[in-house]
C-alpha cells in the first residue's frame, strides 16, 4: 500500500501549479491532503476529483482557513471526521479512515503561531490525540497518524535549531509531546529508517530558503510499534514543487 501526505498550502493554488497533475502520477492507494484552504464546491469539478478515487473532505468553518482531504481508491471499513471536541473540530483537522489492520488519521495540527497565542490548544490536540489512539492500542489495533505535525522534534530535523530555540515549532514542550508518543506504542518511521538522514518538508516562502534548503521537517508517519516491521519505506518528494511543504510517501505491507 502507497500513501501520500502533502500540506497543500491551499489546494486551489496548488493545483494551479500541477499538484494534480504529479498525484494522479503516483498511483497511490491513499493521497492524504492537509490545510486545503477549501469547500468542495469552491474548486473546480475537473480538478476537484481525481481519476479513480472517492474523496472525504473535512473543511473548516471558518473560509480559507485549515481542512483536510483524503482521496481513496481502496475500500475502507469506516470513517470519521473529528475528534469529538468543538473547539477542535471546527477547524476541519482530523479525518480517519479505517483500513484492513490499522486506522489511518490525516491531520492537520494546529500551529503554535509566532507569539506563542495558540501553543496550548496546540498541546491540548496532542493530548486528546494521543488518548484516542491509547485506547485504540489497548484494544489490540494499530495506527498511522500522518500529516502537518507543525513540529520538528529533533535538532537533526530543522536547519538552525539554537536560533530557533524559542520558535513554536521547535519549543520543548512541543518536541515532548513528540516523545510521548514516541513513549506510547509509536514510532516516527522516517527516521527510524533514516536516522542520520537530514531531509526537510517544509520551507519558508521567504529569504529564499527552499533554495538554500533552510528547511524544517514537519510532517511525519508515526507508526503503531507492532506494525512497523510492515513499513517498506518513507520518501520524501523534497524536488517537488506546488507548496511551501513537500509530498512524504509512505509505502507498507497491508
Amino acid at each position: 500500500m502507497h500513501i501520500i501526505t502533502w500540506n497543500v498550502n491551499g489546494i486551489r493554488a496548488a493545483l494551479t501549479k500541477g499538484a494534480l497533475s504529479w498525484l494522479q502520477q503516483q498511483e497511490a492507494d491513499l493521497i492524504c491532503l492537509q490545510e486545503i484552504k477549501a469547500r468542495p464546491e469552491q474548486v473546480d469539478e475537473l480538478q476537484r476529483d481525481l481519476p479513480g478515487y472517492q474523496a472525504i473532505w473535512n473543511p473548516a468553518e471558518r473560509p480559507g482557513y485549515s481542512g483536510v482531504l483524503t482521496y481513496y481508491r481502496v475500500p475502507l471499513q469506516s470513517h470519521n471526521l473529528g475528534l469529538g471536541e468543538q473547539k477542535f473540530d471546527i477547524e476541519g483537522r482530523v479525518i480517519r479512515v479505517r483500513l484492513p489492520g490499522f486506522w489511518l488519521y490525516n491531520i492537520y495540527f494546529p500551529n503554535g503561531q509566532r507569539g506563542h497565542d495558540r501553543v496550548e490548544y496546540k498541546l491540548d490536540f496532542y493530548r486528546l490525540l494521543l488518548e484516542q489512539c491509547d485506547q485504540i492500542h489497548a484494544a489490540g489495533e494499530k495506527v498511522v497518524i500522518t500529516g502537518d505535525f507543525n513540529t520538528a522534534h529533533q535538532e537533526i530535523d530543522l536547519a538552525n535549531p539554537k536560533e530557533n530555540a524559542n520558535t513554536s515549532g521547535f519549543l520543548p514542550e512541543e518536541r515532548a509531546w513528540v516523545d510521548r508518543y514516541l513513549n506510547n506504542g509509536f514510532v516516527d518511521a522516517f527516521r527510524q529508517l533514516y536516522p542520520d538522514r537530514v531531509q526537510y518538508t517544509w520551507w519558508t516562502y521567504r529569504f529564499g530558503a527552499r533554495g538554500r534548503n533552510i528547511g524544517w521537517r514537519l510532517d511525519y508517519y508515526l507508526v503503531s510499534t507492532p506494525l512497523m516491521p510492515q513499513v517498506k519505506d518513507v520518501v520524501v518528494h523534497d524536488t517537488i514543487q506546488g507548496s511551501d511543504h513537500c509530498p512524504v510517501s509512505l509505502w507498507i505491507d497491508a
